[in-house]
């Protein structure tokens, strides 16, 4: 007697702008000149973020931080296509996300020396603190996003994660609630492929992360991560598909981790030194920069003039950073409750 197929899936990769800058213009999203040099601009700014902060660690004026360095795109197309509305829940590798968003610089420094009031995120942003246990945050996002379901708002809850993170028990969860309720919210995996120093073969024996959504009931996509144009069009379609009433998806960019996990880890003990020389040519700035000359919206001296803008701005940031000064000391107490208990009274006196 036949089996019968009960249910069917497919996972489909889209790419527009490939490795030489050549655009898939049927697909192509709608962004235009003015888009193009903000986007490139972006780029420029969170690399040279990233470059100040890997500098700063080794003078040993910013504690251990996690490099995004050709993760941009995924990064940076996403939050592009967010509104000021949506609510945006990261994990400890999104610096492209708060950039992107607006973000103060100088309170990004703040919170890798270790200070938390780089966290205070400003009013005018819906952007939660990093999330630095791996996965914890997305049942948050499934969370607001209920909220926003419940209360009738068009809004939509994005959260960020790695493929370390889709083994964790509340990526499923989270998943599995977001499903069943239809929730207004977007998965977005930056398969960057290594947790640490675990491979993503070994991660899961799936063939995709994208394809773990179908096991919840809704859409998953894998995307090119160093493609900036695929990302931000399949973000930007999820997040419409969302606030109409059409549920979750989850969308896995495929990239890929150039520097170390953080500055606490060494690569080289047990990466290939070949496949990071692979992944340069597929480097997220360089595919956009090709494909603006080609546009005639590019040229040596526009790029020049946008590092110089940035390394200043950047270097400024650092400055108005380290004039902040240290914390209060109490503050560790303080806001451990919303009330001081008797012993932390106590504690405070002492301090003082």
């Amino acid at each position: 007697m036949p089996e019968n197929i009960i249910e069917k899936f497919e996972i489909k990769h889209l790419q527009i702008l490939d490795e030489k800058g050549n655009a898939d213009t049927a697909i192509l999203p709608n962004l235009s000149d003015n888009d193009l040099k903000k986007l490139f601009e972006l780029l420029i700014l969170s690399r040279q973020f990233d470059q100040r902060a890997l500098q700063l660690h080794a003078e040993g004026r910013l504690g251990t931080y996690a490099s995004i360095l050709g993760q941009e795109a995924s990064q940076i197309g996403s939050a592009y296509a967010l509104e000021k509305t949506d609510w945006v829940f990261p994990s400890f590798r999104e610096m492209g996300v708060y950039i992107t968003l607006g973000y103060p610089i100088w309170m990004l420094f703040q919170y890798w020396t270790g200070d938390e009031r780089g966290m205070k995120t400003p009013d005018d942003l819906n952007i939660f603190p990093v999330s630095v246990p791996v996965g914890t945050h997305t049942p948050h996002a499934v969370g607001a996003a209920f909220a926003a379901k419940i209360k009738g708002h068009k809004t939509a809850a994005l959260s960020y994660f790695g493929d370390g993170g889709s083994s964790k028990g509340d990526f499923h969860e989270g998943l599995n609630i977001a499903g069943v309720h239809k929730l207004p919210v977007v998965f977005i995996c930056q398969n960057n492929q290594w947790a640490i120093s675990l491979p993503r073969e070994k991660q899961t024996a799936s063939k995709t992360i994208a394809q773990k959504a179908y096991s919840y009931g809704f859409e998953g996509i894998q995307v090119d991560g160093n493609d900036i144009f695929a990302v931000y069009k399949a973000t930007k379609d999820a997040l419409e598909k969302a606030k109409a009433g059409g549920g979750p998806t989850l969308i896995e960019c495929f990239t890929y981790r150039m520097s170390d996990h953080t500055t606490a880890d060494d690569a080289s003990r047990y990466r290939p030194k070949e496949d990071v020389e692979t992944w340069k040519d597929k480097d997220p700035l360089l595919r956009l920069k090709l494909y603006m000359q080609k546009k005639g919206i590019w040229t040596q001296s526009y790029e020049d003039d946008v590092k110089k803008k940035a390394t200043e701005f950047v270097d400024s940031e650092i400055k108005k950073e380290e004039a902040a000064g240290l914390p209060d000391s109490k503050d560790i107490i303080n806001y451990t409750y919303k009330d001081l208990t008797q012993r932390q009274k106590k504690e405070i006196k002492e301090i003082a």
